[in-house]
């Protein structure tokens, strides 16, 4: 489940990488046709709500990541997520983001999260 994260201006991916945009607005100045990215799921961004409580806080950041993965957990079942996982598990992915503070970003969390769905899925007995 080979993928990458990129933050603002370093979407340039090395060749095969899938790249799917994953913050929840349309990033200024970037035209849809033609994006630098292939594919768009907001859905696996922060809800609106915790975005603006976060406001990318340091001191927040804790407190960020368990709310953050709680969204997840609640949405792990819906089809963006579930096509999300798809795509990590069968092909490289690199995550994009806008942000310019990727290490306290969502991205991290977001990937982590991504991973331990994978290895349970993988993990779990067959039916």
């Amino acid at each position: 489940m080979p993928f990458a994260l990129k933050g603002a201006r370093l979407w340039s991916p090395p060749d095969g990488y899938y790249r799917v945009l994953v913050d929840r607005l349309w990033p200024r100045g970037i035209r849809r046709v033609g994006a630098p990215f292939d594919e768009w799921i907001k859905e696996s961004a922060p809800s609106t709500e915790l975005r603006l409580w976060y406001g990318h806080d340091a001191a927040r950041h804790q407190e960020f990541v368990a709310r953050y993965r709680a969204e997840l957990s609640a949405r792990q079942d819906e089809p963006p997520m579930q096509h999300l996982l798809e795509l990590v598990r069968s092909r490289p992915v690199v995550l994009l983001t806008t942000t310019r503070a990727l290490e306290i970003s969502h991205v991290p969390v977001l990937a982590s999260f991504l991973e331990d769905a994978a290895r349970r899925e993988t993990d779990a007995p067959p039916p």
